[in-house]
């Protein structure tokens, strides 16, 4: 067992990319059914409001640190082998074990052309890299005709591997209820990275990634859309996180 890090009762798992990958190659091997959570600041925020997703969270195969702050804290907490697990960052990596593996993928999710998109890019990075399919699912929620449908287009392709981009908490929650259903081994939430590797959003600079300031360049692009998100969550995020630490509030990872 991966042990986890207990962030405000979001269990974090004590990873680095590397051990993400052995343990999702893992999971293919053996056929297993598991979700992969990459999980920012945000998502522990979101979780905070809304115990059922904390409970997805962590009944996850991986919950794995996205925001530095969580992999600072994990190494505070003794796991001095944590290091980020950034979405997009995985999706490279996992594609480009894949060509020699045989893997393949299945993507869900982003706007009307954007899964098309990302999986030409992919091959374009990767020669050889199998798509099993694509399908981008409309914005209002589906009916549970349309979604045993699209469970049967999937299982169809027989995916080893389906990428969810839908969104947090949505991707989260859409795991969650297709797991076990959806029967490719390994699901993994990647917010936006559809839209971070087709280039319809920029990323920050690494030296931003690295020094945990990827927020202030995500701030600068979308002030609009992403103001509350990180003026209002990540003080409140810091000031949680010390009454923890001070034993002054308590949280469970149940």
């Amino acid at each position: 067992m991966i042990p986890r890090v207990n962030i405000l009762g979001v269990g974090i798992s004590a990873i680095n990319i590397d051990v993400a990958l052995e343990t999702i190659e893992g999971w293919i091997a053996r056929r297993e059914s598991h979700y992969v959570c990459v999980t920012p600041v945000h998502s522990v925020m979101e979780c905070q409001r809304e115990p059922d997703l904390r409970r997805i969270f962590n009944a996850s195969g991986l919950t794995t640190p996205d925001g530095v702050p969580l992999v600072w804290l994990c190494r505070i907490k003794g796991h001095r082998h944590v290091d980020r697990v950034y979405g997009p960052d995985l999706m490279l990596a996992l594609c480009q074990r894949s060509v020699t593996r045989g893997y393949r993928h299945f993507f869900y999710g982003g706007a009307e052309g954007v899964p098309e998109q990302l999986a030409a890019s992919l091959q374009h990075c990767f020669p050889g890299l199998t798509v099993a399919g694509t399908y981008s699912p409309p914005f209002r929620p589906m009916t549970p005709d349309e979604d045993d449908e699209v469970v049967r287009t999937i299982n169809d392709s027989s995916p080893d591997v389906v990428w969810v981009g839908l969104g947090s908490p949505k991707q989260e929650q859409w795991m969650a209820d297709h797991v076990g259903r959806v029967k490719a081994p390994v699901l993994i939430g990647v917010g936006a990275a559809f839209d971070f590797l087709t280039g319809r959003k920029r990323q920050a600079p690494r030296w931003m990634q690295r020094s945990g300031l990827e927020w202030l360049f995500r701030l600068l692009t979308e002030p609009r859309r992403l103001w509350r998100r990180y003026l209002v969550n990540n003080p409140l995020f810091v000031l949680l996180v010390l009454a923890q630490t001070l034993g002054l509030r308590r949280y469970s990872l149940e």
